[in-house]
């Protein structure tokens, strides 16, 4: 188990696809198995035996969740893919990850926890001798990353090499043998886990002295101060959705970090989105600034009140678009004139984000996919706050991003709430959580259980409360039986 550190940006990716035939090195050699190898493209390296485990998943969200399971390898009977032995075997195989599913079901149906545990799944399965996760847990709740530390350590049992990259340290220490860490794309350490302790690897990563990370807390979110004051910006009343929300109730107010605490499946998101108007309800009103807005997401911009989804790949970049066009996307009516686009004040907006929230980019004009996970986050971000939006929905803001860019957005977000804007933060990072809210409201099975202020904004509180709430058995059940195929399947 080989961990591979760095800030967004500091050329882990880059690394990965020249080992995986994605990039052809300019200088140097790759080898495997002690033989130099050059891989002409990735289906080269699968061959090869290196199989990998992207952030974010790489699968196919239409087909069933055996389909993408066996990709390119479904089982045959008589010339023809044999679905039945197809979904058995997937369930059979899925089973050992934790992740219970009707294998028949699309793959766009599950979470992202699941999703990727499915991506993990088959990258396993296709006889690799290296295998390389790309933050594999940053869509996974603590159960879920228990099961995947289990397989992780049958796979090492078994033989098969591992690298392992992660931004969440205590996971490096809890399963990896050795480490290696880059900085601006150069490796400036490599030794034993056990070697090298926590405060070294960050300021190893960040490039400064180990007293000057001391200095800051776990977050930064560290000593914020927020001047809470009038009426709510934002208040959500009684939301309601079959199978997802049961009378969800928020007010976030101006100045204010509202967070919204529970685990994976407790209806965070699902509250975000119908407060942005992105996901029908069956009942409720969100009223902003005091006056109740139209269900959609046109209206909520008009009104104030902008998201940043937590899934950047799906919902967020658009990465056939530039660095630029990415940022003021949704600007773009405001700077807008007979039909022109006012290239100046687009080129003040970007120019002004870019430097303010650190956009690492060759310039304005790259192109957003070929950004850094973190970089992309903050490209989103940008384009959040040149709407300048009285409230901001931010659901899990730094995943997936190093501890640096991760202080830098918390900053931000601190910034922004002192300047008076209200925020609703979802974080499965209880520290970020705990440490960056006023308040938080607690949710489990799309019910708010609690509420926490003052000194009960706690991590025990948290699960004291989620612990202690009644379970709500009609929630989260299948509004109908699964069908035993798809219509992919019956294609078949």
């Amino acid at each position: 188990m080989h961990a591979l550190i760095g800030e967004n940006g500091a050329g882990k990716s880059t690394l990965i696809k020249v080992m995986t035939g994605v990039y052809e090195p300019d200088e140097g050699e790759v080898r495997l198995r002690g033989e130099e190898v050059a891989f002409a493209s990735p289906l080269a390296a699968q061959e090869a035996g290196i199989s990998t485990i992207y952030q974010e998943v790489n699968l196919v969200p239409m087909m069933s969740v055996a389909r993408n399971l066996f990709l390119g390898r479904e089982p045959r009977r008589y010339g023809l893919i044999d679905s039945t032995r197809m979904k058995r075997e997937a369930r059979d195989i899925l089973r050992d990850y934790g992740v219970h599913v009707n294998p028949a079901r699309p793959l766009r149906s599950l979470g992202l926890g699941a999703q990727q545990m499915v991506a993990i799944a088959r990258a396993v399965q296709i006889d690799a001798r290296v295998v390389i996760m790309d933050e594999p847990t940053s869509s996974l709740e603590a159960r879920e990353v228990e099961t995947l530390f289990g397989v992780i350590r049958r796979l090492r049992d078994q033989g098969i090499a591992i690298v392992y990259v992660s931004h969440r340290l205590d996971e490096l220490y809890q399963v990896c043998d050795r480490v290696t860490v880059m900085r601006d794309g150069a490796v400036v350490r490599v030794d034993d886990m056990s070697a090298v302790d926590r405060i070294t690897l960050v300021s190893l990563m960040l490039g400064r002295e180990i007293g000057d990370v001391r200095t800051h807390g776990a977050t930064g979110f560290a000593d914020a101060e927020h001047q809470v004051k009038g009426a709510p910006v934002v208040a959500a009343r009684n939301l309601q959705r079959r199978h997802q929300l049961d009378g969800v109730s928020v007010e976030i107010r101006p100045g204010e970090v509202v967070g919204l605490g529970g685990l994976l499946g407790s209806g965070r998101s699902e509250t975000a989105k119908a407060i942005m108007g992105a996901l029908p309800l069956d009942g409720g009103s969100v009223e902003v600034g005091g006056t109740t807005t139209r269900r959609t997401v046109a209206a909520s911009i008009r009104a104030g009140v902008v998201m940043l989804p937590e899934d950047r790949k799906a919902e967020g970049i658009v990465p056939s678009l530039s660095v630029r066009e990415n940022i003021v996307l949704a600007a773009l009516p405001r700077i807008t004139r007979a039909g022109l686009v006012d290239r100046a004040k687009q080129d003040e907006i970007v120019d002004y984000f870019m430097k303010r929230l650190r956009i690492k980019a060759s310039s304005p004009d790259q192109r957003v996919s070929e950004l850094s996970g973190g970089n992309q986050q903050k490209v989103l971000l940008a384009r959040c706050l040149c709407l300048d939006p009285k409230a901001l929905l931010l659901d899990e803001p730094t995943r997936g991003i190093d501890v640096g860019a991760k202080a830098e957005v918390q900053g931000v977000i601190n910034e922004l709430a002192e300047q008076g804007l209200g925020v609703l933060l979802i974080s499965s990072e209880l520290d970020e959580l705990i440490e960056g809210s006023d308040r938080v409201v607690v949710l489990k099975d799309g019910r708010v259980v609690g509420e926490l202020t003052g000194d009960d904004v706690s991590q025990d509180t948290l699960m004291t409360t989620l612990a202690e709430a009644p379970p709500e058995p009609d929630l989260g059940a299948p509004g109908a039986p699964e069908p035993d195929t798809t219509e992919e399947e019956r294609h078949d």
